[in-house]
């Protein structure tokens, strides 16, 4: 039998690789394209000690899928080698996620879906996919984007050619060679950036540390959060939430939570916030009361309400809305109202936050409140309601103008404004819902009540407005 020789450099070349072709022809099976010929593999040769040698010894020394990319590559097969360089990598990324932090890792990679509570461990890891590994890495800067990128292509050639799937194309020397450069130099030799193990070391001490800051050091954590990426802000809020929430947190650690969360959620994208409202609608479904509880409160320490989803939000606001009608028409309402009307207003911030459904019984309580009671005391209108009524108010513009308009002449309001008190308050009313208008008809119709509702209260039912606004409000 003759001597295998893979000692060095060009000498990377299997004299048996070819009696391997014979014995395959001998036997009736393919052997086109099944090893490299002997120039490929002589390209390999040539190459490969170098890049190999460039690895520190305490990366060599566990990297088996590497010492398979060897043998593959010196017998021919550049497929099998191909496969094994991805693995070393698949393997790499995983110690990185675990040196980083599996909870903030686990909350990145499926923090969103039901099955988060399945991982928690190290073994986990094998259940991630790998496209889903490389993705989550670069969201946390455990890889830069440029090596993505790499790894990426890497993966679809490894898909497309790789061993473990029929295919008929052969990858030359110089691309298995490119693909092991860069699985050497941008994963093996890579660390994670330094904004990434900011946030490792964050959560760490947050972990930990049972007293509550003082204010220094609230606000060194707050100036480090707003220098952080948003997308690294959006996974550092996912897993605090997810500390929150547990029951087996330390209450001073909950308490150190709500002192910065509010930054942290003022640092994050649209996205992430919409997607842990997602998360505390899944605790309300699959009955998790206490995390539920607690979710809910952290969305009210970071003002976040308008972004939980819309079927818990509707119940809510809509709940709120007969709740701030009930405070006004009781006793004491000056005092009771603001608190409801102040949770009512952080469901809907901005106009987009306002449910079309509700929007008629939202504006017609909001206007019945800030036009008040007529009383002499504080002008009838509670003063620590009045700010979130007009607050709402502004939010009309053109698409709810209509609806604050129509709402004047049922029969509640009607009641009111035979106080020349509350024609006051209408008009001020008007004047704050009208500064968000553009349409012109809008604002000639609105323009018209402003100008008659203090001097004629029936001026919303003449033949007169109804006509005027007949194109907008349906009066049959």
């Amino acid at each position: 039998m003759a001597e295998v020789v893979v000692k060095r450099s060009n000498e990377l070349i299997d004299p048996q690789a070819q009696m391997l072709v014979g014995f395959l022809e001998d036997m009736g099976l393919p052997s086109e394209n099944v090893i490299a010929d002997i120039n490929q593999r002589k390209i390999i040769g040539d190459n490969l000690h170098g890049l190999i040698d460039a690895l520190p010894p305490e990366v060599k020394k566990d990297a088996r899928y590497l010492s398979k990319f060897v043998i593959g590559a010196g017998v021919g097969l550049f497929d099998y080698s191909l496969n094994a360089v991805w693995n070393e990598v698949v393997i790499n990324l995983r110690k990185k996620a675990v040196v980083y932090g599996l909870d903030i890792f686990f909350d990145a990679a499926v923090g969103g879906s039901k099955t988060r509570e399945f991982y928690s461990n190290e073994e986990d890891l094998s259940s991630i996919k790998d496209s889903v590994l490389l993705n989550t890495c670069r969201k946390l800067e455990l890889i830069s984007d440029t090596t993505y990128k790499k790894l990426s292509h890497i993966l679809d050639m490894r898909n497309d050619i790789g061993v473990s799937h029929p295919n008929n194309y052969s990858i030359n020397a110089y691309e298995l060679l490119g693909y092991l450069e860069n699985c050497i130099k941008d994963v093996l030799n890579d660390n994670p950036t330094e904004a990434a193990l900011q946030v490792q070391s964050f959560i760490k001490n947050l972990k930990t540390t049972t007293a509550v800051m003082d204010n220094a050091a609230k606000q060194a954590i707050e100036q480090k959060i707003t220098d952080l990426p948003t997308h690294l802000c959006g996974s550092l809020m996912r897993t605090v939430f997810g500390i929150y929430v547990s029951s087996d947190t330390d209450p001073s650690v909950r308490k150190n939570i709500s002192l910065i969360a509010p930054v942290l959620w003022n640092a994050c994208g649209d996205e992430a916030r919409y997607k842990l409202g997602i998360v505390l609608e899944g605790y309300n479904v699959n009955l998790f009361k206490d995390k539920h509880d607690l979710g809910q409160q952290f969305f009210e320490v970071v003002g976040g309400n308008a972004y939980r989803s819309s079927s818990e939000r509707v119940i809510i606001v809509d709940e709120l809305i007969s709740q701030l009608l009930d405070k006004h028409n009781g006793w004491d309402n000056f005092h009771k109202e603001p608190p409801v009307a102040a949770q009512l207003y952080s469901y809907v911030p901005e106009a987009n936050a306002i449910f079309d459904n509700l929007a008629t019984r939202l504006f017609k309580t909001i206007m019945m409140c800030r036009i008040g009671r007529g009383v002499s005391y504080n002008g009838g209108v509670s003063p620590g309601g009045k700010k979130y009524y007009d607050a709402i108010l502004a939010l009309t513009g053109d698409k709810f103008a209509p609806q604050v308009m129509a709402v004047m002449s049922q029969f509640e309001i009607k009641n009111k404004l035979h106080n020349e008190l509350c024609r006051k308050h209408a008009k001020a009313a008007l004047e704050i819902a009208k500064q968000s208008v553009i349409n012109g008809r809008l604002l000639e119709c609105m323009d018209y009540l402003i100008a008659n509702i203090e001097g004629d209260p029936k001026c919303v039912d003449s033949i007169e407005f109804k006509k005027l606004s007949a194109g907008h409000i349906d009066w049959s």
